[in-house]
């Protein structure tokens, strides 16, 4: 690795104010449907195109304002999908709930499903490997000029929790995630059109996500908006005493409302009113404490 990016950045992004046409006034939900058999905590539950499109259409009429759909699990030991399945798989999905006004991420990092799922109507594009897995994805995504999401991750979903180690988690998450934005605006694509993720639990060990999430002013000051996916992670299902993933929305609600409380621009969660509800009454406490 080279001299650090971050501590000598001097030209930050402006401040965001919206990111894929959704204002940033407030805290964005976005909502997570998984269109397989193998993912951590639902995999199996909208397998079928029906169902995860009456999913995610509930989780927009319950406050998601966007819904972000996946057709490959990235879980620990995850098997690779081909292309061709991620499509069969998610694009009826995106079409649907793109053609009903909800605004959609596609959660994939091979190059030709954001392509199909572009052309079916998702607005965003997601990928766990900030768009280094593909060779064609980067400049895909430049040609579209659409918004995109780009996560660290350390190794593949096969080979990132085997014994992952970092000097400095925090300041290297920041300076991999600058590197991948700036790789992304060298290509063309506007820097309000990126956001970032550090990728909790993705490579990483439960002292490594907290250390993140204690951190998180550091990768908010990269300029960028950010978004942090906690939700059912394994680290919350070890601090509340070995809890299932579906067990784990008291204490996924905790963590996303520390990470709002240091900046974070967008929640990714499974259980979108829960989360709605918490967030309105945490955002009706901090005006109240700025108008006191």
């Amino acid at each position: 690795m080279g001299a650090p990016l971050t501590p000598n950045v001097t030209k930050r992004p402006a401040e965001a104010t919206a990111f894929a046409g959704l204002s940033l006034s407030r805290p964005l939900i976005m909502g997570i449907v998984n269109v397989t058999p193998d993912s951590f905590s639902d995999g199996g539950d909208r397998f079928q195109a029906e169902t995860a499109i009456a999913a995610g259409l509930a989780q927009h009429d319950a406050g998601a304002d966007l819904v972000d759909i996946g057709g490959e699990s990235t879980r620990p030991n995850a098997e690779p999908v081909s292309p061709e399945e991620e499509q069969r798989r998610v694009l009826p999905v995106v079409q649907a709930l793109a053609s009903a006004g909800v605004p959609v991420s596609i959660d994939t990092r091979n190059a030709q499903t954001m392509a199909a799922a572009l052309d079916a109507g998702a607005r965003i594009v997601n990928d766990v490997t900030a768009l280094t897995h593909d060779p064609g994805s980067l400049p895909l995504v430049a040609e579209r000029k659409v918004p995109v999401i780009l996560m660290h991750m350390r190794g593949t979903p096969q080979t990132m929790q085997q014994d992952p180690q970092y000097d400095d988690v925090v300041g290297e998450v920041a300076d991999y995630l600058l590197e991948r934005a700036k790789a992304c605006e060298a290509v063309g694509i506007a820097a309000q059109d990126i956001c970032l993720d550090p990728g909790i639990g993705f490579g990483k060990t439960m002292a490594h996500n907290l250390a993140l999430l204690a951190g998180l002013e550091r990768l908010v000051d990269l300029g960028y908006p950010l978004l942090i996916g906690v939700s059912r992670k394994a680290f919350i299902g070890r601090l509340a005493g070995g809890a299932e993933p579906k067990a784990r929305t008291p204490g996924s609600i905790a963590a996303a409302l520390a990470a709002i409380a240091k900046g974070a621009a967008i929640l990714r969660v499974h259980d979108v009113a829960e989360t709605a509800q918490a967030l309105a009454v945490w955002s009706a406490i901090e005006a109240a404490a700025q108008d006191s």
